[in-house]
């Protein structure tokens, strides 16, 4: 267990991240990356992006994912994204996040990042993604 974790990102990497947030600069990751980065990692971005535009949720938890998002948004991170696991610490982040505001993630939410999904994936296996939530 030691050993998977020395490459996820520290919670001070990805609160560090924060300044790096933009709602351009995730757009524009996520139309430039979304089929090497995986259905996953774009289901949970989708997800923690209209979480932190809701305006039930609290400051302290968009803070939270604006740093998981401005990780994900840097070109350069634990482990470059142009790897073949180049994503799977963003992934980490975004699991992470997810968990520590997973209390703002309504029905609703899901539905909105699913119909994103649907518009730029097409028919995809919601199995694949829904344990992740």
């Amino acid at each position: 267990m030691e050993e998977e974790n020395k490459n996820l990102p520290t919670n001070r990497q990805i609160l560090d991240s924060q300044k790096n947030y933009s709602e351009e600069g995730l757009w524009d990751k996520v139309k430039h990356v979304a089929k090497s980065a995986g259905i996953k990692v774009i289901y949970l971005a989708l997800l923690l992006y209209y979480t932190a535009s809701s305006d039930t949720t609290p400051l302290k938890h968009k803070a939270i994912i604006y740093g998981a998002l401005g990780y994900f948004i840097l070109p350069l991170d634990l482990i470059p994204d142009a790897l073949p696991l180049g994503y799977s610490d963003d992934l980490a982040a975004f699991i992470a996040c997810v968990k520590a505001v997973s209390a703002n993630i309504t029905p609703e939410i899901k539905d909105q990042a699913k119909l994103k999904l649907h518009d730029w994936f097409g028919e995809y296996n919601e199995k694949e993604i829904d344990h992740l939530v």
